[in-house]
C-alpha cells in the first residue's frame, strides 16, 4: 500500500517525510495533564473509531492524566505524516503502511494495537446473475479509484480464480455515495469493490448485496493503531495507558453498540447522518458500526481471541509477504520489527475491570 501502499481509499506513494515542518508544538502540560495527539488517517471521524473517540467522550484518558486530541488529518499517509513531523505521538494507519514505512522508508513504526483484518469484499446484486468471482469475467467492477487499495487483492483474487485480472475485467472509477449505488442499479457496472463500512453505506441506501472475497483477505491485519519506537522509549507508561483506553473501549462499544452511538452523536453532533428520521438515521449509523466491530471481532480472534488490540509478528508477517508476492514492496524484515518491545504489553494494557467496563456500557451514561 515498489512505493504504492494498500490504503482504504487510495495506494499510496511515501515521499521523504521527514522534510516535513511541525505545525503545533510538541506535547506539553495542559493544567496539570500531558498533551496526547493521534492522528487518524481520516476526513470524518464518525463512530467507526470507537476505541478511539469513546475514551475522549468518557474522560478516560483525562483521568488517566492526559490531554488526548484525535485529529482526522486525510489517509493513512497524511496519518503517518503528521507523526513522523512530531505532530502526533500516535496515529490510526493501514497495515500496509506501518510496512511500508519500515520496510521502504526505515521509519521505525510499531504497532501499538492491531484494530481490524482487510474487510474488503466485491458486492454484486443479491438476485443479479453473479454468483461466483468466475461469474466476473468479462464484466465491469466498480472502484472508488484506479489507485484504490483493495485492487491488489482483488487482481490476486481472480488469479486464483483462474482468471487475467489484466484482460478479464474492467475497473471503473465511481466514487463514494450516490455514484456506486447508482453505477450498479443500472448495470454500469455488475460489481463493486469497497471496503466493510462502505459496503454497509450500500446497503443503507437499499441495496440488498451478495458478497465475494478472497479467502485469505481476513487473515491478514488492517487498521493499525501505531507509534514510533522513539515515542515507545521515551514514556513507555504513557503508551500504555493510551492503549490502556482503547482496549477499555473496544470491550465497552462490543458490550453496547447503541450506547456508543448515542455517546458519539452527544459529543460530535456534526457527525450525525441526515436524510431520514431519527430511528433510520440510527440504525443506519449503527450498521456502519456493526461493520467495524465485524472487522475488530475477526481482528481479537486471529490474534488468539484474549486480549483487545493484540498484534503479533505471524499477523504481521502474513500481510508482508502479500504485499512482497503482489510486487507492492521489494523486500521484507523480521516481523518482530512491527511489535512493541515492552515486556507482556498486551496483558498490561487489557488490565481493567472488563465486568464493570460492560455495566458501564449497558447503563450508558449518553445524555
Amino acid at each position: 500500500m515498489s512505493t504504492i501502499g494498500i490504503s482504504r481509499r487510495g495506494a499510496l506513494a511515501l515521499p521523504a517525510l521527514f522534510g516535513l515542518a511541525a505545525t503545533t508544538r510538541g506535547a506539553h502540560a495542559q493544567g496539570g495533564l500531558k498533551r496526547v495527539r493521534i492522528a487518524v488517517g481520516t476526513t470524518n471521524l464518525n463512530l467507526a473509531y470507537p476505541w478511539l473517540t469513546l475514551p475522549v467522550a468518557l474522560g478516560w484518558w483525562q483521568e488517566a492524566g492526559y490531554a488526548v486530541e484525535v485529529l482526522p488529518v486525510g489517509a493513512s499517509l497524511q496519518a503517518l505524516q503528521q507523526m513522523v513531523a512530531g505532530n502526533a505521538e500516535f496515529a490510526q494507519l493501514n497495515s500496509s503502511v506501518v510496512i511500508q514505512a519500515n520496510v521502504q522508508n526505515n521509519i521505525p513504526v510499531r504497532a501499538v494495537m492491531n484494530n481490524g483484518v482487510i474487510d474488503w469484499s466485491l458486492s454484486v446484486l443479491e438476485d443479479g446473475p453473479v454468483k461466483t468471482v468466475a461469474d466476473l469475467k468479462g464484466k465491469t467492477i466498480g472502484v472508488f479509484s484506479l489507485a484504490t487499495g483493495g485492487i491488489a487483492f482483488l487482481r490476486s483474487y481472480l488469479r486464483a480464480a483462474g482468471m487475467n485480472p489484466d484482460s478479464d475485467v474492467r475497473l471503473v472509477p465511481v466514487g463514494l455515495g450516490a455514484p456506486p449505488i447508482e453505477a450498479l442499479r443500472n448495470n454500469r457496472v455488475q460489481a463493486l469493490l469497497y471496503w466493510a463500512s462502505a459496503q454497509a453505506g450500500f446497503q443503507n441506501a437499499g441495496l440488498k448485496l451478495r458478497h465475494l472475497r478472497g479467502e485469505d483477505w481476513q487473515s491478514y491485519p488492517d487498521f493499525t493503531f501505531s507509534t514510533l519506537q522513539k515515542t515507545i522509549e521515551a514514556d513507555p507508561a504513557m503508551v500504555e495507558a493510551i492503549a490502556r483506553g482503547c482496549a477499555r473501549a473496544t470491550e465497552f462499544v462490543m458490550a453496547s453498540p447503541d450506547c456508543q452511538r448515542r455517546l458519539h452523536w452527544a459529543r460530535w453532533p456534526s457527525t450525525r447522518p441526515t436524510g431520514a428520521d431519527e430511528a433510520t438515521l440510527a440504525q443506519w449509523d449503527l450498521n456502519n458500526l456493526e461493520a467495524q466491530l465485524g472487522s475488530m471481532h475477526a481482528a481479537h480472534a486471529m490474534n488468539g481471541g484474549q486480549l483487545w488490540g493484540r498484534a503479533t509478528p505471524e499477523a504481521y508477517g502474513r500481510i508482508q509477504t502479500f504485499m512482497q508476492e503482489a510486487g507492492l514492496i521489494q523486500r521484507s524484515i523480521d516481523p518482530a520489527t512491527y511489535m512493541v518491545s515492552i515486556p507482556d504489553f498486551y496483558t498490561k494494557i487489557n488490565n481493567f475491570d472488563a465486568a464493570a467496563t460492560r455495566a458501564l456500557a449497558a447503563a450508558c451514561p449518553a445524555t
